[in-house]
């Protein structure tokens, strides 16, 4: 479609919806709207879609949530490091200047395409203590406890994000652990400055903050919250990544840093211990991948349920002229919705930690499935969630931060690592200075209870000592023709699936460059609730009332998710890099 085309189907909704977001701490059980809003959406309007612009280099491009951690990744290819090198040190700068969601206290997952066109997918996601239980989170009458697994020790899984960092270092990257941790050691010690949208974030939590003084004595200025201009300074974080720097993992996981949040966690009644430290592992696996109007998408398995949901949601598709009905248009949401619908009923039923439980992957993505879904889906009538079930048999977390590199060789990586909620369970283990993850609320709690993001699920993501929780983390790579293509992915909790999705589609069915692609409204649909959220701008009124006529249920939420994405434009040869502007003090920049 014609850009002229894409702004008049969404400027005339767009241009008076307001685009600032106000973010839940902690939501309740069954609210997925609170969990999938973005604090630091922008609060002024676009003027028109048709007008933004992406980020252009010729060489290499880096593009994150933190303006500063941007510029850690591009010294880093400029100094001669590959994309490998360059996403480690972003991933240690986030760590510092966006607390928030990037992490040492969390975990995630790397999607990797190699010049000479090996993909590789690296799994360092959380894992449950060795003394969880599947009931851990419920009462004596087996009711599921509100807050217990997102604001107590209890929520708490062991960290990734070490191990997964060094990992990938050790295998594919060409610098040394000192030179890759030192940009995010300098700016623990010596501070950086706040900006609007740190600000922002950091508002979000400032009652938590004040409830704990080791934490309070960092991100509370004086026992105030921050403004724009004040500096943060973090000298425990800055110890903590220096003793990393000098003992790698072993620092982390069997020295002094995981001796000091075992001791936390018993003190306040968690269940981490060091065996559940030493005991960490990470895993190097086949990413999945699919094919869709000649690109191929390539992204993440089990634990994760991105990959295999986009791809199913991308072949149910595939028949469909989503080009020619347009961005917005309600043909194309339609057909998104009730492919959504589908493929968010299978990953709830069938997908989990693959150590634990048999993930059907061929079955979920064969074309005889993709098929009988597909034929399911009434042209003019939306199916009631209520009739969707995981059909291949008996039916049985928004704070996350993404960012993307493509180095001047062709190699790129694309990460999503998390703590769950804003600044994960609010706790920092004495005086480590980095906040812990909240990652076991996204296990089931019990079998048909939502979770924080009002995902239902089944037991195969139950908890279990030393398993891994299914994730909606989705970093994506695509290829055209074998070469380099795309790099995208989102925090938003069930919402990351969409947001991806939606980024690719953009460009390839409805014509946006990559700055549009990522700001575009969007739209989310998860099997149940029923309702499928929008964002406002994305349906004109007589679209959506054209589709509540077919039995649709909306509801408008502000904003969510925050891909960032980097395209290798077809016809320039040039990198595209996009910020997505809910994120404003993120950056794409590049040389």
């Amino acid at each position: 479609m014609h850009k002229s085309l894409i702004a008049g189907i969404v400027i005339a909704a767009w241009m008076t919806a307001p685009v600032a977001s106000a973010h839940q701490a902690a939501p309740s059980q069954h609210d997925i709207s609170s969990q999938a809003l973005d604090v630091s959406a922008p609060a002024t309007t676009m003027a028109s879609l048709a007008q933004v612009k992406p980020v252009t280099a010729k060489h290499a491009m880096v593009v994150s949530a933190q303006h500063l951690a941007t510029m850690v990744g591009v010294d880093i290819l400029k100094q001669g490091g590959n994309a490998v090198d360059a996403a480690v040190a972003v991933g240690y700068a986030l760590a510092v200047v966006h607390p928030c969601c990037g992490n040492i206290g969390g975990g995630g997952f790397m999607t990797v395409h190699l010049a000479n066109g090996k993909n590789l997918f690296l799994d360092f996601r959380e894992k449950a203590p060795l003394k969880a239980s599947p009931t851990m989170y419920q009462d004596a009458k087996g009711h599921v406890i509100p807050g217990k697994s997102t604001g107590t020790w209890l929520g708490v899984g062991v960290p990734g994000t070490v191990m997964g960092l060094d990992s990938a270092l050790k295998k594919y990257g060409t610098m040394s652990l000192q030179q890759v941790i030192a940009p995010a050691i300098k700016l623990a010690r010596d501070g950086f400055v706040l900006q609007q949208g740190d600000v922002n974030i950091l508002n979000e939590r400032v009652k938590t903050f004040a409830k704990h003084p080791n934490v309070a004595a960092i991100f509370l200025n004086h026992g105030k919250p921050y403004v724009v201009g004040d500096r943060l300074v973090q000298p425990q974080l800055a110890h903590t990544l220096g003793l990393i720097e000098h003992g790698g993992t072993n620092a982390f996981y069997k020295g002094e840093i995981a001796r000091k949040v075992v001791a936390a966690s018993k003190a306040d009644g968690g269940i981490l211990s060091m065996r559940d430290f030493a005991d960490y592992s990470v895993n190097w696996a086949r990413p999945v991948t699919c094919t869709y109007h000649g690109y191929t998408y390539i992204s993440d398995p089990p634990p994760s349920s991105g990959g295999t949901t986009i791809c199913q949601i991308l072949e149910i598709l595939e028949p469909y002229s989503l080009s020619q009905w347009g961005y917005g248009s309600p043909k194309a949401v339609h057909y998104f919705i009730e492919a959504e619908r589908r493929a968010f009923a299978d990953r709830n039923t069938y997908l989990g930690d693959p150590a634990f439980v048999h993930n059907p992957l061929d079955r979920l993505l064969s074309k005889a499935h993709i098929d009988k879904l597909r034929n399911t889906i009434q042209p003019d009538k939306a199916t009631p969630s209520s009739e969707v079930k995981g059909s291949l048999g008996a039916t049985e977390g928004t704070n996350t931060t993404q960012y993307s590199v493509v180095d001047a060789k062709g190699n790129a990586v694309s990460v999503t690592y998390t703590i769950n909620y804003l600044f994960g369970v609010g706790q920092i283990a004495g005086d480590t200075g980095f906040f812990l993850n909240n990652e076991m609320d996204d296990f089931t709690s019990k079998p048909g209870v939502p979770n924080s993001f009002g995902l239902v699920q089944g037991k195969i993501n139950d908890i279990q000592p030393g398993k891994r929780p299914l994730s909606s983390m989705s970093p994506s790579i695509v290829l055209k023709n074998g070469k380099l293509f795309m790099v995208t992915g989102s925090p938003g909790g069930s919402t990351i699936i969409s947001t991806t999705v939606e980024s690719f589609l953009n460009v390839v069915a409805f014509g946006m460059n990559m700055q549009q692609a990522v700001d575009a409204p969007r739209l989310h649909q998860q099997w149940l609730p029923e309702l499928t959220m929008i964002e406002p701008g994305l349906l004109t009124p007589k679209a959506r009332q054209t589709l509540e006529a077919m039995g649709h249920h909306f509801k408008e939420v502000k904003s969510w998710g925050a891909d960032e994405a980097i395209l290798v434009n077809p016809k320039t040869h040039l990198l595209e890099g996009a910020n997505d502007r809910r994120r404003p003090a993120g950056l794409a920049a590049g040389y």
